[in-house]
């Protein structure tokens, strides 16, 4: 829980090898800045990332925050789920009703799927080398 309604609040987010720092800042204009940028410049017209990354943002009673965002590693996929996870795990500090909220929606699980690792004898994680009988 936030003490007062001028605390910002801190999360980290996580998603494949992503890592999200996130800081709310109450009282703000909506503005979401990740590493030193807007949003729509970070992601570059990648519309699916940028609703996926405001999707906490428009859940009910959520509130209107500045989010300052310092991200790093992975891609563009893995990194809008993890300020996703960061954003969310933020507002769920502030009350109960809005930790449920973000429960219901799935927006508090991590997803822990992670890029299986290349095994020797095999050309990729999975796939076998051709096999001929004769």
């Amino acid at each position: 829980m936030a003490k007062n309604d001028n605390d910002i609040l801190w999360a980290t987010g996580r998603r494949k090898t992503s890592i999200a720092q996130v800081r709310l800042t109450p009282q703000g204009e909506g503005k979401v800045t990740v590493n030193t940028k807007p949003v729509d410049v970070f992601f570059r017209g990648e519309h699916r990332q940028i609703s996926d990354v405001l999707s906490p943002l428009k859940a009910e009673g959520a509130g209107v925050y500045n989010v300052t965002v310092k991200v790093v590693g992975g891609g563009i996929t893995g990194q809008a789920g993890a300020i996703r996870h960061g954003i969310a795990r933020a507002l769920a500090k502030i009350d109960d009703k809005l930790k449920k909220a973000m429960r219901v929606q799935g927006f508090l699980t991590r997803d822990d799927r992670m890029v299986e690792r290349k095994k020797s004898g095999q050309p990729k994680a999975r796939k076998r080398f051709q096999y001929s009988k004769r």
